[in-house]
């Protein structure tokens, strides 16, 4: 009688089923709408920081001290330098024409220059450049017994242990002597050696002759010796048209094996934050920024609080930790950078007879630039968090999460075989081929050659018999064998996916019928659409049934009874005849198929309902 009652009362249990599903549904959306917010104002944020002006900068300045060849019949310019005597040409050269415009290009000057130069008539050194060198002691290595007549030196390779510390030459200024590091500048790493700050350092004039007379000095007095390992060539330049720095190093490496390797660095950076207006309405995202944060970590202590272990189990929550850490990094750097910047940069401008050492703030501004582009790689990967309900999204988590111990498998059996052949490249091609110099170097030429990139020429004329052998085999086993195996992984597990859901085995709702749903609640809450009143007309129904039954006798648990099979019959039909299976197909339960076969009741209801 207790479920007769129930039933008569119009089905609350679906009701309260319904109206938690409703609840679900309005939570999501709100959930999603609010970090839909909050992704548009990171958007906003890290767009702001970059803009289209600084890699001009960059092309601008690396086109004029990198590609800018020596007057005259040679053509070297910094990327070709090889040797000690090309080192000093484009110092002679390239270098001191681009870092000294002090007219304009009719020989007029155009304005007061305040004894400054404006390279490319817009930008402002910074200070004057600086040339720093590191060298080695000799008897840093030791030389064979047998060759010891013929070479009593013997200069290793550049580490902290084997700088040398002691004045050279003439020893008379500080480029003779050596001077210890007052910044707080990061050590550099280069293509031989990571190098510490400090060393054998002058600086240049403001004066274009007076630089070149030094450096016509420091050349037939030999500044670099056989002990040299870096030279760096710092400077800075600011354009107040776009309100960027861009830091300059030029970096000549001298290594142990003779001959010389460029390399250069060019970061332009915005240290004078908030100028413009639409500046201002980017420290109004970083405010809006650091709320959303706050707000996020609420609700995700609550729910660590509320789920305790079990909060960890879902890969989402780990995502989701993953970008909150990266967001407080992100705003440490923000704040760090800005405290340097405000403490450090009016020191730099008033110095305008020293070297003004911005690599600091560049260094620091950078990676904070790389902190908020990893941080809204994550940002946008969380939004498959929210479109996990819809039916491909589904699909896509079940395959991956499916065949995830197949693909382990498989990875460990292509790595052994990836790894023996990079070694095999290493040894025999490392001394002759550039893309097999080093091991890392090997790995990235074979992931290269899958891709189609590679260089098999070199690889031939570095072995006749195994460059073949090897190209061959390697494409063989890995591009046709190994790589079909994992497609054949991922394609098999996908059918069975997709076999499941065809059969209904499928999650309760998907998010676009979420969405869909509410489209038309909201419509017909405006009055903008009429309400469906089908269901309604269905309940009204099953009531006149009911009624009925009881007039003619029936009791309640008969009445119930024969609605159960009513329905089983509904869906048997719905099963079997209607045009939507793959939609709206659930499987009928052997206890609903055994309630609607086994009671005479049932069939003397059902009787009546047809007539």
């Amino acid at each position: 009688m207790a479920e007769a009652s129930r039933w008569h009362r119009g089905g609350t249990s679906t009701h309260n089923l319904h109206y938690r599903k409703e609840v679900e549904i309005r939570t999501t959306l709100q959930e999603l709408l609010l970090y839909f917010i909050f992704l548009v104002n990171l958007c906003i944020l890290t767009f702001g920081m970059v803009n289209p002006h600084m890699y001009y900068l960059n092309k601008a300045m690396s086109s004029l001290f990198l590609d800018t060849s020596v007057p005259g019949g040679e053509r070297t310019n910094f990327k070709s330098i090889r040797s000690i005597t090309d080192f000093w040409k484009f110092m002679e050269g390239p270098l001191l024409e681009g870092l000294y415009w002090d007219s304009w290009y009719n020989n007029q000057q155009l304005y007061n220059l305040k004894n400054s130069s404006r390279i490319y008539y817009e930008n402002i050194l910074l200070g004057v450049p600086r040339v720093r060198q590191l060298k080695v002691r000799n008897n840093t290595c030791k030389v064979y017994s047998s060759f010891q007549s013929f070479m009593s030196e013997c200069y290793g390779k550049y580490t902290s242990k084997n700088e040398d510390l002691s004045d050279f030459g003439l020893k008379r200024d500080t480029e003779w002597k050596y001077s210890t590091s007052n910044t707080n500048s990061p050590w550099h790493w280069g293509f031989v050696g990571i190098y510490r700050n400090g060393g054998y350092i002058f600086t240049l004039s403001k004066s274009k002759s007076e630089t070149k007379n030094k450096f016509i000095d420091l050349r037939l007095n030999s500044w670099i010796t056989r002990g040299t390992r870096v030279i760096f060539i710092d400077f800075s330049l600011y354009n107040a048209n776009v309100n960027l720095f861009c830091i300059i190093r030029l970096v000549a490496e001298f290594p142990a094996t003779g001959g010389i390797l460029t390399s250069w660095q060019f970061y332009s950076v915005k240290l004078l934050r908030y100028v413009s207006y639409y500046d201002y309405f980017i420290a109004s995202c970083e405010i809006t920024f650091c709320i959303f944060l706050i707000v996020f970590t609420t609700q995700e202590i609550k729910k660590i609080k509320e789920f305790k272990s079990t909060y960890f189990k879902s890969i989402w929550n780990w995502l989701e930790l993953q970008l909150l850490l990266l967001c407080f990094v992100a705003v440490s750097f923000n704040i760090y950078c800005n405290i340097q910047s405000f403490l450090l940069l009016g020191q730099l401008l008033k110095s305008t007879e020293k070297y003004s050492d911005f690599y600091f703030l560049a260094y620091w501004h950078i990676y904070y630039n790389n902190i908020i582009a990893i941080t809204i790689f994550f940002a946008w990967i969380k939004i498959f968090k929210f479109i996990s309900f819809n039916k491909t999204m589904s699909q896509l988590s079940s395959t991956l999460s499916r065949c995830i111990k197949d693909v382990v498998g498989f990875a460990i059996m292509f790595f052994i075989i990836f790894f023996a052949y990079a070694q095999l490249g290493f040894l025999v091609f490392g001394s002759q081929v550039g893309d097999f110099s080093t091991f890392q170097n090997s790995i990235f030429a074979q992931f290269r050659i899958v891709l189609g990139d590679f260089n098999f020429a070199g690889i031939q004329q570095a072995n006749q018999i195994l460059g073949p052998i090897y190209f061959i085999t390697f494409i063989f086993f890995v591009f046709f064998v190994l790589l079909n195996m994992f497609l054949a992984i991922i394609n098999d597990t996908y059918s069975e996916v997709k076999a499941d859901y065809s059969i209904g085995r499928r999650p309760d709702f998907e998010f676009g019928k979420m969405i869909k749903n509410s489209y038309k609640n909201a419509l017909e809450k405006l009055k903008l659409k009429k309400a469906q009143k089908e269901e309604d007309n269905k309940t009204g129904s099953s009531r006149d049934l009911a009624e009925q039954a009881r007039r003619e006798g029936f009791d309640e648990n008969e009445i119930k009874r024969a609605v159960q099979m009513k329905k089983w019959k509904e869906r048997l039909e719905k099963k079997y005849y209607a045009t939507e299976i793959q939609d709206d197909y659930q499987p009928v339960t052997q206890q609903e198929f055994r309630d609607g076969t086994t009671t005479k009741y049932k069939m003397r209801f059902s009787e009546c309902v047809t007539k």
